[in-house]
């Protein structure tokens, strides 16, 4: 069964940086497409980073030039540095990973989801 573990979330202050660490666990696929997501109390869940197997990064234009997302393949890490946070960052950052796949990152084929951090960013 896959696991995926995050951890590195907290309280900032505006302005401050966070990164996040996903540790996947029997996540063997060769072909796939990992994220990070976010969802804030009473909002829906949206994707903030992905990348894929090519190393091919997607962000949405609220956290474009803040955010990257990176991973060590070889430890089967997956992080998420976070800059230029703001109180609108506040939410639930959830990893998540496909089974598989051709490397395409639409919410529909995530299938693996780790339990969350909570980033809160105060200002």
């Amino acid at each position: 069964q896959v696991e995926l573990v995050e951890s590195g979330g907290g309280s900032v202050q505006a302005g401050g940086s966070l990164r996040l660490s996903c540790t996947a666990t029997r996540y063997t696929y060769s072909s796939y497409c990992m994220g990070w997501f976010r969802q804030a109390p009473g909002k829906e869940r949206e994707a903030v980073a992905t990348i894929n197997m090519d190393g091919t990064t997607m962000y949405p234009d609220s956290v474009k030039g803040r955010f990257t997302i990176s991973q060590d393949s070889a430890k089967k890490i997956l992080y998420l540095q976070m800059a230029s946070l703001n109180p609108e960052d506040t939410a639930m950052y959830y990893c998540a990973a496909t089974a598989g796949g051709s490397g395409r990152c639409p919410l529909i084929l995530f299938q693996y989801w780790g339990q969350g951090t909570q980033v809160t960013v105060s200002s």
